[in-house]
């Protein structure tokens, strides 16, 4: 008995040592395409243009990770609040970006690990001008519509509670069932993150018919995920994003990215792009990774006012997305 679970042992470490050697960085280069998880229809994050080509903010980062691993294609999963962890956990997709919140179960129940925060938001709620309503303490009583699987229902449900306050929950699996419920007058809230409330708002029959409350009442830190234990895999998505927000700190952007290789004096920057040093090679990418990304995507700045900023049907402003050295919390660590 003891010579067969000693052989058994022996046999799961073998197993276990081969999957490790065969990660995500291999697959992914081996299949040629990025398996990626995403929203099914959310504007600005990740939505089907008039061209039936996916685009949003969510949807740019992961077509930043394409290009820092130089795959020619992406096969898009769209995924529910209850799909999107599992389908990471299984193996379907490679990452997860999809306004997906970092909390503490998350990160330490699941087998997944969170990279970068893309986005500083906070749960809100939308209401009909014509109720007249402006506190969120007012709605004691009211029928919410939201989606399950999500963080959301919880945060409300706390909300009220707090308040000494009641709420009828009209709960459905998508975020588009949510928006028709509440725009058809179904329930007289719809909550979700502040820039979640922005995105439907902007599908809705008559938009400025609607208001999204000043009050915030929650913490969303959200950014892609990935599978816990594939570090070179975490490491590769976690500094491709930071070098979108470096880029936007150092005037790097899509239009003069190759300029800023051949001539900038920074050594910051020359080593960011790949021009000195052996950064991005240590990360087992090629050396012109870098200026790939930003040639494919841009700086950060550039991704969020594309996508989301006050030039777009979202009409948001960057507020705590703003970088660190202009009041906000969008900090890159060091290229060194």
């Amino acid at each position: 008995m003891a010579l067969f679970r000693t052989s058994f042992i022996c046999l799961m470490i073998v197993a276990m040592a081969s999957i490790a050697q065969a990660g995500t960085l291999d697959n992914v280069k081996k299949d040629g395409f990025l398996k990626a998880g995403t929203h099914i229809e959310n504007p600005g994050f990740s939505a089907l243009d008039s061209n039936g080509k996916r685009v949003g903010f969510d949807v740019d980062f992961i077509r930043a990770v394409a290009a820092a691993v130089n795959v020619p294609e992406i096969k898009y999963t769209p995924l529910t609040s209850k799909e999107r962890l599992p389908a990471l956990q299984s193996g379907e997709i490679d990452i997860l970006s999809r306004t997906t919140t970092h909390t503490m179960s998350r990160d330490v129940k699941l087998g997944l690990d969170f990279t970068v925060t893309t986005l500083y938001d906070g749960q809100g709620m939308m209401v009909r001008k014509e109720l007249g309503i402006t506190d969120a303490k007012d709605l004691d009583g009211a029928t919410v519509c939201l989606q399950t699987g999500s963080t959301t229902e919880l945060n409300i449900s706390d909300f009220f509670r707090k308040n000494g306050m009641s709420f009828t929950p009209v709960v459905f699996d998508k975020q588009p069932d949510v928006r028709k419920a509440y725009d058809t007058g179904r329930c007289d809230v719809h909550t979700t993150d502040v820039s979640g409330l922005a995105a439907q708002r902007s599908l809705m029959e008559k938009p400025a018919e609607h208001i999204i409350l000043s009050e915030v009442i929650s913490k969303e830190p959200l950014g892609p995920v990935v599978r816990h234990g594939d570090n070179q895999w975490s490491d590769i998505v976690r500094w491709t994003i930071w070098l979108t927000m470096a880029a936007e700190e150092k005037g790097v952007t899509q239009a003069n990215v190759e300029k800023m290789f051949a001539n900038s004096k920074d050594p910051e920057v020359q080593r960011m792009l790949g021009k000195t040093g052996s950064l991005w090679t240590d990360l087992g990418l090629d050396k012109d990774a870098p200026v790939r990304i930003i040639k494919t995507v841009g700086n950060y700045g550039e991704i969020f006012d594309r996508n989301l900023g006050p030039k777009t049907p979202l009409r948001m402003e960057r507020g705590l997305n703003k970088q660190w050295n202009e009041g906000g919390l969008i900090y890159a660590p060091p290229f060194r």
